[in-house]
């Protein structure tokens, strides 16, 4: 479609003598297309000047602008070597008239606009780039170099970095480039090859930088590492090294926006891919917020640009409420979170707010809003640009100048002025709150104690730098305020000075908090109520990123949401390594979402076990799926039919505490399959033997992350004595066979977990036949009340508060439900189901419901202990907010009425329990049944 029939407003002119010249000299233009181009002359000598010189292409231009866009982008690839200057420079010359008019008459959006000028950019680098370095292939400089090598420039690549990268090129922008080559491809041979490519690059900057009949873009090498002792263009493992070892967070923000444009396009997205964990940290980084208000003030002293906001000489780019706050307003927000969500990672300002509010980094209306505004600041940008194809961004200085710029944008001076201000005041609000940390306020009055304990907070490794100490004076009052609100303000600081204690660092984490002050409130709530969980968190802050970064507060995903979240998550990492770790860090953040909604009062300690359990699940599947990958490039794939993992015990049953161990048997099937077939193959035993060890290892080992979880593998045939891993065979002769008791007993909670869906089928299937088989009644009691009076020698109670050991409590309950499920030949694995199946039949309804009661009681108190400390739960060492949270989950009014209720509870589940397997007097056996 053409110009004229796209043209939505026009610029007033503002000198009407050059707009009617114009009319004069270039008869034959539509009249909307005249006046847009008279509108133009009026207020632009730069513009009057380019329509003057290419009228004769611009006749047809107007008629199919994209089509001319693209003619005028294709031609000079088509000219010999020596003729590409002048060929860029025309190109130049109506991209940017075309680029001008379709921008003043409102025919094409900002981005279009551009757009349009970053292609030409990354036109004109490319075909710099490769001209110049196929003639020093040509001249034999290269070394091993051929004539194939010239189209990827010899291995060499220019990234666009700023505007240029994203796209966004402003109307006299000059173009930032860092210039690398790819040194793998010249072994032995780097020094020479660097001396080539430092001429390449100072031959490609010259054609495109010098002002021969006009000047195609300028260009500024200046963004590469360490610019004033580096070459113009670098090794790429050099440029990695120091980004590893010195890169700044100014140098992290550039390369949000950064691009390979030309030369060897595949060697720039490998090196930008090797960058990646320096640009994008896999915890939130709220440093980067001190960093940006930092810059930003440095930026304004060197300039010159603190004051009020004016319209004469203000700068539209740097200056108070301009583009460069929308910019790192954006950038900034994509640094704290980038790391761990991908998807932030847009390139461009508009495209980066937009993926920031939809995450819900941003207020949607926020991000609509500076949306706008920064559109309408670029829009001004590009007139104060077009009038003399000036790299400027200030107003001019005098009411004359500004009221040219007014017309140039269709308003009136006054209502420019007005709409000016306006915006620049709207961006100035909407940014500032975000990076100008506020002044610390007054903290409360503290007692002796108190004083004696923050006293100390000085000497801590936390606050050793003076970054972390300036934050944390900022900081310290609201936390001191909140602390003051708790149940036992002396408790909850000791269990805070717990927490900053064992911080080994604090920028981050301090960082973390001010940006986010209802994290303050939180870690003061877990103080006051858990100092275990407090402690936890010292050791492991990061976790506190998923309240920030994720949906902390939304609904349990369940099992399989889990499973598969974490499978997407490690599909991202680079190597087994890191899926081990990026695995422990995805788990902890979840443990702690239930356990702060456990202690919030947002699920209760039942709905907790589960959610515990299916964390645990997802985890023991996903990362089985590694380990056999990973095993399997080394040995080969399993042999046979594969192997499934069984959980046991609690894990089986589907309900965890806070500090569960995970209970775990490997069987597997290779009938007549002597061993595996890969690089490295072994024998059927000693694979599935080491492949079950790699699961142990996988799930167990001591990361800088720390551990995923304990494993217990005693529940397994023979206990510690018998293989770690067996063939489906065996297990299933030493169950008919060999297998006591308890281990009948153990596998009513028996559930497969992970591996071959047809072979955990046959498991099951096997499963529900020999409890059918083997529930003998009278024999499986005595063994039974043997192994109870045993187990009560071995671990009795730890005081009248333990939930878990003793008659009646938790761990005699979960036996008599064993014994009831074997006897009744139930599937059943969950304490409540297997109580149910022995109810009217095995046991009186009455003992049933005795059973049930306390274990609701007493798993509540259990689920409530493990929060709140590693071992039993000492009510006279628990704080105030930790008695109200034990006594909220148990629903009793104070202590006194709990303790009562635990007394009546247990006794009747002792005689319950006492009533179904007789008192035992430790020596019945127990032996195989």
């Amino acid at each position: 479609m053409s110009l004229a029939a796209r043209i939505t407003r026009q610029p007033i002119a503002f000198d009407p003598a050059a707009a009617a010249d114009l009319r004069l000299e270039l008869p034959g233009f539509a009249p909307e297309v005249m006046a847009l181009m008279a509108g133009t002359a009026g207020c632009s000598p730069y513009l009057r000047g380019l329509m003057l010189r290419e009228a004769d292409w611009l006749r047809a231009a107007v008629e199919a602008p994209e089509a001319a866009l693209e003619a005028a982008l294709e031609a000079p690839g088509s000219v010999a070597p020596d003729a590409l200057a002048l060929a860029l420079r025309q190109a130049k010359r109506r991209v940017a008239l075309l680029a001008a008019l379709c921008d003043l008459g409102g025919v094409w959006p900002l981005e279009a606009v551009t757009g349009a000028l970053t292609r030409l950019a990354d036109r004109a680098v490319h075909l710099a780039l490769v001209t110049q370095a196929a003639e020093e292939i040509r001249r034999g400089k290269l070394p091993g170099a051929t004539a194939d090598d010239a189209a990827t420039a010899g291995g060499m690549v220019a990234l666009a970095m700023g505007k240029m990268g994203a796209g966004e090129l402003n109307y006299s922008s000059d173009i930032d480039l860092i210039c690398l080559f790819d040194e793998t491809r010249y072994p032995g041979e780097e020094q020479e090859a660097r001396a080539s490519f430092i001429k390449i690059t100072r031959r490609m900057t010259a054609i495109l930088s010098d002002a021969t009949d006009g000047y195609v873009f300028r260009s500024d090498l200046r963004l590469r590492p360490d610019a004033s002792v580096t070459p113009v263009c670098l090794s790429m493992a050099a440029a990695e090294a120091y980004y590893e070892a010195e890169g700044r967070t100014w140098e992290r923000a550039a390369y949000i926006k950064a691009r390979p444009c030309g030369g060897d396009i595949a060697a720039g997205e490998r090196f930008l891919k090797a960058l990646t964990p320096f640009v994008w940290r896999k915890h939130l980084d709220f440093v980067a917020i001190q960093d940006a208000h930092d810059m930003r003030l440095r930026i304004r002293d060197h300039r010159g640009l603190h004051g009020p906001i004016t319209v004469e000489g203000h700068n539209m780019k740097l200056g108070a409420g301009g583009i460069r706050e929308i910019e790192f307003f954006t950038q900034t927000r994509q640094l704290i979170a980038g790391g761990r969500d991908p998807g932030l990672r847009d390139r461009t300002t508009v495209g980066g707010l937009a993926a920031l509010a939809e995450k819900g980094w941003v207020p949607p209306d926020t991000a609509t809003e500076l949306t706008a505004l920064y559109r309408a600041h670029r829009e001004v940008e590009h007139r104060l640009q077009m009038v003399n194809d000036a790299q400027t961004h200030s107003l001019p200085a005098t009411a004359e100048g500004v009221a040219r710029i007014a017309a140039f944008c269709g308003q009136d001076e006054a209502g420019f002025r007005r709409d000016l201000l306006d915006r620049l005041t709207r961006t100035d609000r909407l940014t500032e709150g975000f990076f100008a940390p506020g002044a610390a306020e007054e903290g409360p009055e503290l007692s002796d104690t108190a004083r004696e304990i923050t006293r100390r907070w000085e000497s801590y490794p936390a606050l050793r730098s003076d970054r972390a100490q300036a934050i944390f004076r900022r900081l310290r009052p609201r936390l001191l305020k909140e602390l003051a609100r708790a149940a036992n303000p002396d408790e909850a600081l000791v269990a805070l000075d717990g927490f900053l204690s064992g911080l080994p660092a604090g920028v981050q984490i301090f960082s973390l908090f001010e940006a986010n002050p209802t994290l303050i409130e939180l870690i003061v709530d877990i103080a006051g109520s858990a100092p275990a969980l407090a402690l936890y968190l010292s050791r492991n802050a990061a976790v506190l990123d998923g309240v920030i970064g994720g949906s902390f507060w939304g609904d349990w995903p369940g099992m399989a949401g889990l499973r598969a979240e974490l499978a997407g998550k490690l599909a991202g990492a680079t190597d087994y390594e890191a899926r081990l770790s990026m695995a422990r860090r995805w788990m902890k953040e979840w443990h702690f979402r239930v356990g702060v909604h456990h202690l919030r009062g947002l699920i209760d300690g039942f709905e907790a076990g589960k959610q515990y359990a299916d964390l645990a699940e997802a985890v023991v599947a996903v990362i089985w799926a590694e380990v056999t990958a990973d095993f399997a490039r080394k040995h080969g794939a399993m042999p046979g039919r594969g192997a499934v993992v069984i959980g046991m015990g609690s894990m089986g049953a589907g309900r965890l505490n806070a500090g569960s161990d995970l209970d775990l048997i490997v069987i597997y099937d290779a009938e007549g399959v002597e061993g595996s077939d890969g690089p490295r193959p072994l024998a059927t035993r000693p694979y599935y033997a080491r492949l079950t060890q790699a699961l142990v290892t996988a799930l167990t080992a001591q990361m800088p992350e720390g551990r995923l979880y304990e494993v217990d593998m005693r529940l397994r045939p023979s206990g510690r004595a018998g293989p770690v891993a067996t063939s489906l065979a065996s297990f299933s002769t030493y169950q008919e066979t060999e297998a006591w008791t308890w281990e009948h007993l153990a596998l009513t909670r028996a559930r497969v977990l992970a591996g071959d869906p047809s072979l955990a089928g046959e498991v099951e299937a096997f499963r529900r036949a020999l409890l059918a088989a083997k529930g003998r009644g009278a024999g499986v009691r005595a063994d039974v009340a043997g192994m109870r009076a045993r187990l009560q020698a071995a671990k009795p109670a730890q005081g009248a508060w333990d939930a878990k050991n003793g008659p009646g409590r938790i761990m005699d309950i979960e036996l008599a439900a064993e014994t009831l499920a074997l006897i009744a030949g139930s599937p059943a694995r969950g304490v409540e189901r297997q109580i149910a199946a022995g109810a009217g039949r095995i046991v009186p309804d009455s003992d049933a419901q005795a059973l049930a009661s306390a274990y609701r009681l007493l798993w509540r108190l259990h689920a409530a202990a493990r929060l709140l400390s590693e071992g039993a739960l000492d009510w006279d060492r628990l704080g105030e907010g930790g008695r109200a949270f034990v006594l909220r989950e148990t629903g009793a009014a104070d202590a006194g009425a709990l303790a009562l209720d635990l007394a009546r509870a247990t006794a009747e589940a002792e005689a319950a329990v006492t009533r179904l397997v007789g008192a035992g007097n430790g020596e019945t056996g127990d032996g195989p049944g």
